[in-house]
């Protein structure tokens, strides 16, 4: 009997809406792994070089070799595009101050404008792939949920007109609809742990680019480099 039933037996068993609900919680399992996956490594490689990148930023002699060792320093990218976005829009400034649809506008607007958009497409890439982890968090139990109840019809129908309960009528459907129960707990429940994680760690890169956009504006548009940037960098080593 525990060879008849295995999973290819249930498997066997199932009709087209069961083998469909398998194929898609296999599919969303698949998905979100390689989403945590990807998206772990990248923040992983993004924590550990940011108080490096931060430090060759300001220890640097001039903005273009500062912005030089942010690129290769910075394993995310976001804070090397952040400061080339500034850098540009205080040069742009500077060559078009007096003409065109820029002009009236000072140094401090067009680099605090440039900054606030460069935040708001780094902010979009960085929460790439959160929808999808809470999309199949919030919908994969259901998913498994409606197998189950499917696999009860089943249950149902086979016990229909018969004089007695025979187990291998019902074992099978019974068997369905407790795989797919756990199924869909299974892929749920990663999705939304790494949806919880990456939610707090996408913060606390966004408090930094915050940090550092506020810095960086300050040195863009008065000259004098940030003794609150290098306060934190070094603080961060002393920790």
């Amino acid at each position: 009997m525990q060879s008849q039933l295995g999973l290819a037996h249930f498997w066997s068993q199932g009709d087209l809406v069961t083998h469909s609900v398998a194929v898609l919680l296999l599919l969303l399992s698949v998905g979100s792994w390689m989403v945590i996956v990807g998206k772990g490594f990248r923040q992983w490689q993004a924590g550990r070089s940011h108080d490096t990148a931060m430090a060759a930023f300001w220890s640097a002699a001039s903005l273009p070799e500062a912005i030089e060792k942010l690129k290769a320093e910075d394993k995310s990218g976001v804070f090397a595009q952040l400061a080339m976005a500034g850098t540009l829009a205080a040069q742009s400034h500077e060559q078009n101050a007096s003409r065109g649809i820029g002009a009236g506008v000072n140094v401090s607007e067009a680099v605090t404008r440039a900054l606030r958009s460069q935040i708001v497409r780094a902010q979009t890439g960085i929460e790439h792939g959160l929808t999808f982890l809470g999309s199949v968090g919030s919908t994969a139990p259901f998913i498994g949920l409606f197998g189950t109840v499917w696999g009860i019809y089943h249950a149902l129908v086979g016990l229909s007109g018969a004089t007695q309960v025979v187990l291998d009528k019902v074992a099978g459907p019974v068997g369905e609809a407790l795989i797919m129960t756990a199924a869909g707990l299974f892929v749920a429940i990663p999705a939304v742990l790494a949806y919880n994680a990456f939610t707090r760690a996408n913060r606390i890169v966004m408090a930094q680019l915050d940090g550092f956009a506020h810095d960086l504006h300050a040195y863009l548009t008065t000259g004098a480099r940030s003794r609150g940037g290098l306060h934190v960098v070094d603080g961060a080593k002393r920790a």
